[in-house]
């Protein structure tokens, strides 16, 4: 069982599967300095464990995450060296951390501020019908970000800009019609329907899903030609895992792969 630096964040596996939980349900799970160092350590042991396929990322009580606690806030965004401006800031999931393995937000409950930047770093947004989604720090004087950076990229310009400067808050159901939620359900069946997902991701090869994210992320901003090359390159690599030996062995034999992650 992995441990990690204190109980604000749970960490759970099943299988292949891992479950990352903002675990401070008395305060509405808002990030403060003990959480930030969890949920840090929680996103780089799934990132290294060779064994965890597909994370679910969601929040214990009625909130997925309230953002940075305001009474509690030291450390939220975490502690680094460096001076003034010139500290790293790709420092998170939320704000950019390489990680290629798949994931989903299963969002039970208001999502605002720090974990509504998570939730735009997820590949599945699944949304209960309780859920709410906001970026409110403009209505505090504070601007947004990585939000403001992500959110356009991921949505229609005015969409992005509903969320990030106006601040108030919108139910799933506008969420997904933004198209940052992919699938609203019953509050009851969010955490069935965000397994039975991981389970579908489960039956593809990790190493070639992990590729396929990876080149969607990168070649973002580059040329088609450079992308291509990359792209075929990062194919190669795959090919000679194997994996992509069962893969090619079970389509013959007519069955099931049987996939390592190798």
């Amino acid at each position: 069982m992995t441990q990690l630096p204190n109980e604000t964040v749970r960490y759970e596996k099943s299988g292949h599967v891992v479950t990352i939980t903002y675990n401070r349900p008395e305060r509405l799970n808002a990030l403060n300095g003990a959480m930030r160092e969890s949920l840090n350590a929680a996103w780089l042991a799934f990132r290294d464990d060779e064994d965890a396929w597909v994370a679910i990322m969601t929040g214990a009580g009625r909130t997925f995450c309230a953002g940075a606690d305001l009474k509690d806030g030291a450390g939220s965004a975490g502690t680094f060296a460096g001076t003034f401006w010139e500290k790293p800031t790709i420092n998170s999931f939320e704000s950019g951390l390489e990680l290629f393995k798949p994931v989903i937000a299963a969002v039970n409950g208001p999502c605002i501020g720090y974990g509504l930047t998570g939730v735009s770093f997820a590949d599945f947004v699944i949304a209960s019908d309780r859920a709410t989604f906001s970026f409110p720090e403009v209505r505090i004087g504070v601007p947004t970000i990585v939000g403001s950076i992500r959110l356009p990229r991921r949505l229609n310009w005015a969409d992005a800009m509903e969320l990030l400067m106006i601040g108030e808050l919108v139910d799933a159901f506008r969420a997904k019609e933004m198209g940052l939620v992919w699938k609203v359900v019953d509050h009851d069946d969010l955490m069935a329907e965000a397994e039975a997902l991981a389970a579908r991701l489960c039956a593809s090869a990790p190493l070639a899903t992990r590729v396929v994210k990876e080149v969607a992320t990168r070649t973002a901003d580059m040329g088609w030609t450079e992308s291509v090359r990359f792209g075929e390159t990062m194919r190669l690599v795959a090919n000679q895992s194997n994996d992509a030996g069962e893969g090619r062995r079970s389509f013959a034999e007519k069955r099931s792969p049987d996939w390592t992650g190798t």
